[in-house]
């Protein structure tokens, strides 16, 4: 079944929702690449860095640093993070995801600047292809009483287990940062603050089966554009990471998160630090979701490359910017040189 014209992939809210539709049988013409875009093959199934977070603070923080320089992307253990609030949140979000097209429709939309929407696709500029993805989007401030944006309000429990799990997830999240920060030598505190004060959002990602996973993908290569990201992982594999001119596959491990460093980390550390491309193929067979969370600075937080990264010898290769001006750049970028791995966040910056 096509679900969009093949001429401009139009369609009208829910219709748009891939999950929404019947079994696909065939890839519509929106959503098939060009030969030379495709995911190639890639060499090898990967266990990233496994870290486990109850070990001495030294030994974590020197792994969390070696990872991070190395491939830009772990998996962490014993991170604090409940089984339970993790099961409640793989289990809502599968919930939500298989209630009727009706309880959704008035959450559908594609305007980039409301926090709680529900849309299909990517919020990247891509230059007319279309990614095999829905996404749920949600946004938490803190204390997530305080919280007045708009929640599903079904699932009934969804609000109430999306809060238990942003909070301890956040919780991991700058207990890393200030690992990091030790790790690098720098205070502890140094990315407390607005740089990782702003609301934290997620992206409950949905990839249905895919008729024909060779032509297509289901999210275009890219680095995060916030903080840091840490990644609920489904059991299916799916995510890629780019790692020495190829594209590896991470093997998920049991009850741990994927984490890897957004773009602001790149520019505060000068490029000592990098946020690695990475993409999302699809399946034949199984839907995969997948919960995201990003820690992100507040829009006006004014973010560069720290003093004590900078020297004679190693000048800024960033400029300085508000976090929504970089967002307002990066996120008109077309991703096609992308696929070929040449993102450059110097070259991106420039761009206006």
């Amino acid at each position: 079944m096509h679900l969009c014209s093949p001429a401009d992939c139009s369609g009208s809210t829910m219709e748009k929702m891939l999950h929404s539709a019947p079994i696909h049988t065939n890839l519509p013409d929106c959503f098939v690449f060009p030969a030379d875009k495709r995911p190639q093959a890639t060499a090898a199934v990967v266990s990233l860095p496994i870290i486990d977070l109850s070990r001495s603070r030294d030994e974590v923080r020197r792994a969390i640093l070696d990872a991070g320089k190395e491939i830009g992307f772990f998996q962490v253990v014993n991170h604090g993070v409940s089984e339970q609030v993790m099961q409640d949140m793989e289990d809502v979000c599968q919930e939500f995801f298989q209630l009727p097209a009706a309880a959704k429709v008035g959450l559908f939309s594609e305007d980039t600047q409301k926090t709680t929407r529900i849309y299909s696709s990517t919020m990247f500029d891509t230059g007319g292809e279309r990614y095999w993805r829905d996404c749920l989007r949600l946004a938490c401030s803190f204390p997530v009483g305080d919280s007045a944006m708009a929640w599903p309000d079904k699932p009934q429990r969804l609000r109430e287990v999306v809060e238990k799990f942003t909070v301890q997830t956040r919780g991991m999240g700058k207990e890393i940062l200030r690992l990091l920060c030790e790790g690098l030598g720098i205070p502890h505190d140094y990315l407390e603050g607005d740089i990782s004060g702003g609301d934290v959002v997620l992206h409950v990602n949905h990839y249905p089966p895919c008729p024909d996973p060779s032509t297509t993908l289901g999210l275009p290569p890219h680095c995060d554009r916030n903080l840091l990201t840490l990644l609920l992982p489904s059991m299916v594999p799916g995510l890629e990471v780019a790692y020495k001119g190829d594209w590896i596959k991470v093997r998920p491990v049991p009850n741990a998160f994927v984490v890897n460093f957004g773009c602001q980390l790149e520019v505060v550390t000068n490029g000592l630090l990098k946020s690695i491309e990475h993409r999302v193929v699809t399946n034949l067979g199984v839907a995969r979701t997948t919960v995201a969370t990003f820690i992100m600075p507040t829009a006006d937080c004014l973010i560069g490359p720290a003093v004590e990264f900078l020297s004679e010898d190693n000048p800024p290769c960033y400029r300085t910017l508000t976090f929504s001006e970089f967002n307002r750049i990066y996120s008109v970028v077309k991703l096609g040189s992308s696929l070929n791995l040449t993102t450059n966040l110097k070259k991106v910056q420039k761009e206006t």
